[in-house]
């Protein structure tokens, strides 16, 4: 049974009392993913909302309790009392419903973000299944990330009675059977739901100069909601192991994809710790060019080429102008500053601090980047048989610049934090640029300095297999200056630089079951090396371990691929669900959730496994 967040006191006299205390967040786990692929919203268990940024993926929280507790902002409805609750997506659609039994009867609540109308809307909707439930149901509205109270108000738009909420450049309008009453800048409710009985709140967001005379009809949203994204479903391969977990895991990414301007946010939360209580918190609101490229190559396998132009045409606009100011990340609009700063009045989740907003590591030197654009482009190609001037020129641009600075250390995939080396995760990327460059030319007659590039494919490769390779151990190493390994050189065969069965690959494979595993599960490499200039640790990363799936299938352990496989998939939440980490101690999900990253991978090892079926 889960207890709501109300507690039992015994007064001074002996009588039993009810109130409320500042409760903290749910383990990450027990939270859903909602959006409308403008923003999202993370439902707890409990019923409640406890992160939502509006309009926007990285616009401010107005609920935050996710990084603190309910005072920084919440919306939620649960029973009152004890209780027990499951929840379920509807179908194949990002709808979800969370179902309440209580001793006296049950109740379903159903939560979305209505997409394709351009409103910031949540939608929650109860209806009693049976017997009687009493519900409570608490509206806090803190701006800025929970540190500022808007000011409330009762007023009537379009002839409805509803609840605004004022503050600098937002609006929120709240709107439903039964207005809250406000009591301490809080606004709360208790009723009761009987079998039959349906009640529709929802909250809009609009900019606070902007003129609301009609709040719109709600009826039917939630079905034409469900029709869109299965329809979008429907298209999805089914020829594979687990379909339902990467049909889930597309469906995730597509609702982490903008709909308008085409940017793919690596998670839509920020400052969820790598380690309980520590410092290792970053904001992902943004559109990393690396995940965004490795999300375009599993959409495109799954099947789907809508997404695969609206990306490109992201790409082109952001990083627009000198190839030498190409960013490793931009806002979802292309913008370019995202500076970082911390927010000293939230706690953190579960006190890990600090909890930070913009990401430093924007301007860091990542050499790996252009080689994964440079593929994904390259599988655009493929699948669309009609090659885009802009695009290639865009491309030529790139390459001159990274043919000018690829001998240069940089901070490598996991955008360390310490001095620069010459990581061989990013060298071998940078191999991928050109190769890719000379497979345009070759192969879809595009134009460019072909022999110029294959000297640098050849080059690059030859300094990858010789300083990048630890001849002693018959491994590749993290860098070129260490014997540590890291698990990003489990790619290198996937991106063809050698080939999966080779006698180098199946040594760092070894070498990564000798020093990464926790518990079956791979670590990105080993924190107390000191290479990523950071205090403390962290835990197995997901998506190095659906890449040990990957590069299983390709070095011929297919039955290994499969277990592990099989196992990863069993660790998602009850929803279908990846948070960035997992810690195999505890069984809880660590980082910001749900991460791009974790999905797209499992969906890449889904594809390994079909190819490779057959050498089982």
């Amino acid at each position: 049974m889960q207890r709501g967040r109300g507690v039992r006191l015994v007064g001074h006299g002996g009588e039993r009392r009810t109130r409320r205390v500042e409760a903290m967040a749910l383990r990450i786990e027990d939270y859903a993913l909602i959006g409308d692929r403008r923003t999202a919203a993370l439902v707890g268990r409990n019923g409640s909302v406890d992160w939502l940024c509006l309009p926007r993926f990285d616009s401010p929280a107005c609920m935050a309790a996710l990084l603190g507790t309910e005072g920084h902002g919440h919306w939620q409805i649960e029973p009152e009392g004890e209780y027990e609750s499951s929840r379920r997506y509807l179908s194949s659609s990002s709808v979800l419903e969370t179902t309440f039994r209580t001793p006296t009867g049950t109740v379903t609540l159903t939560d979305l973000m209505p997409t394709g109308d351009g409103r910031a809307d949540l939608v929650r909707r109860i209806r009693g299944v049976e017997g009687t439930v009493r519900l409570c149901l608490q509206w806090r509205v803190r701006m800025e990330y929970g540190e500022v109270t808007p000011w409330v108000r009762r007023e009537e738009i379009g002839g409805e009675q509803v609840i605004t909420a004022v503050a600098g450049p937002d609006r929120l309008v709240l709107r439903g059977p039964r207005l809250p009453e406000a009591r301490d800048h809080t606004h709360n409710d208790e009723f009761d739901v009987e079998a039959g009985q349906e009640l529709t709140y929802s909250m809009v967001w609009v900019p606070s100069h902007q003129r609301l005379d009609e709040l719109g009809d709600l009826e039917d949203r939630i079905r034409e909601t469900i029709d869109k994204d299965e329809d979008w479903a429907r298209l999805c391969r089914t020829d594979l192991r687990h379909p339902e977990a990467v049909k889930r895991s597309l469906l995730t990414l597509r609702l982490m994809t903008h709909e308008a301007t085409g940017g793919i946010v690596a998670a839509p939360t920020t400052s969820l710790p790598e380690t309980f209580g520590g410092s290792r918190n970053w904001d992902y609101r943004y559109c990393w060019l690396r995940d965004a490229a490795l999300t375009l190559g599993s959409l495109l396998e799954a099947g789907y080429t809508d997404e695969a132009m609206l990306w490109r045409d992201w790409l082109l606009r952001a990083v627009a102008g000198d190839p030498h100011d190409l960013q490793v990340m931009y806002a979802v609009d292309g913008s370019r500053r995202l500076d970082e700063r911390e927010l000293e009045h939230l706690p953190g989740y579960e006190d890990s601090r600090p909890v930070r907003v913009g990401n430093g590591a924007v301007d860091q030197l990542q050499h790996d980047v252009i080689g994964e654009v440079m593929d994904a482009l390259e599988k655009v190609r493929e699948v669309m048989d009609e090659p885009d001037g802009n695009a290639w020129e865009l491309q030529k641009a790139l390459l001159s610049s990274l043919a000018e600075n690829w001998e240069e250390p940089d901070c490598g995939i996991w955008e360390m934090r310490g001095d620069l080396q010459h990581f061989t995760h990013s060298k071998a990327l940078v191999w991928v640029a050109f190769d890719r460059a000379v497979r345009a030319v070759e192969k879809h007659g595009l134009d460019g300095p072909v022999d110029e590039w294959r000297r640098l494919r050849d080059e690059v490769r030859e300094q990858v297999l010789t300083r990048g390779y630890d001849e002693q151990r018959g491994t590749f190493t993290q860098h070129y200056d260490t014997s540590e390994v890291d698990a990003s050189l489990l790619v290198l065969a996937s991106f063809g630089l050698v080939a999966g069965d080779d006698p180098r690959m199946l040594g760092t494979i070894r070498a990564v079951e000798e020093d990464l595993l926790r518990d079956g599960l791979v670590l990105r490499y080993r924190t107390d090396s000191g290479v990523d200039g950071l205090e403390g640790d962290e835990h197995p990363f997901l998506a190095c371990s659906f890449w040990l799936v990957e590069a299983y299938a390709e070095a011929g352990r297919v039955e290994d691929a499969t277990a592990l496989y099989d196992r990863l998939v069993g660790l998602a939440n009850d929803v279908g669900l990846y948070a960035e980490e997992y810690d195999p101690g505890t069984g809880r999900m660590v980082g910001n959730f749900p991460q791009a990253f974790s999905h797209l991978t499992l969906t890449q090892a889904a594809f390994a496994l079909a190819r490779h079926a057959a050498d089982v």
